[in-house]
């Protein structure tokens, strides 16, 4: 396809969930950014902590989500594979992310708001570039595995 029609076809869809959750933002800070541990709480996802370092900007993660991800990656062709590399990072406040896999394509944040020393607000957020119709397609289904993962994840803090 010439460029300009790529441009056309290909926008960015925005999705962003507001979970108020009853611990301090510094808990759930360091939750989110024990990548390996993300694999507790999101659904059907394995996560991988693909660099040497653990924090800060450049900092590498895999996630591979799919109904064995925990045989991940003997059957990796039954699920898809979230390459990420972190693009901003401000502790305790906000991680930044862009995805850069083969499949999934776009930005993520990640933002951590005190609302009293015992409760936050986490911000989650995405910017995926898709065809339109097929992101208007996915969509749902996308929200409800954030929902159910998110919810897990704030049972895990409080």
């Amino acid at each position: 396809l010439p460029i300009y029609l790529l441009r056309v076809i290909m926008r960015s869809n925005s999705l962003s969930v507001d979970l108020p959750i009853s611990a301090p933002a510094s808990q759930v800070w360091d939750a989110i950014a024990d990548w390996q541990g993300q694999s507790n709480w999101m659904l059907q996802t394995k996560v991988f902590l693909t660099s040497k370092e653990s924090t800060g900007v450049g900092v590498t993660i895999e996630a591979f989500t799919g109904p064995l991800y925990r045989f991940y990656p003997r059957f990796a062709w039954l699920g898809v594979l979230d390459l990420m590399r972190v693009t901003h990072w401000q502790p305790p406040v906000r991680c930044d992310v862009i995805h850069y896999g083969k499949i999934i394509k776009g930005t993520g944040t990640f933002e951590v708001e005190s609302v009293g020393e015992q409760s936050s607000i986490f911000h989650w957020s995405e910017e995926i570039a898709a065809p339109k119709l097929i992101f208007l397609l996915i969509k749902p289904f996308i929200l409800t595995g954030v929902k159910i993962s998110l919810s897990r994840f704030r049972r895990l803090l409080e």
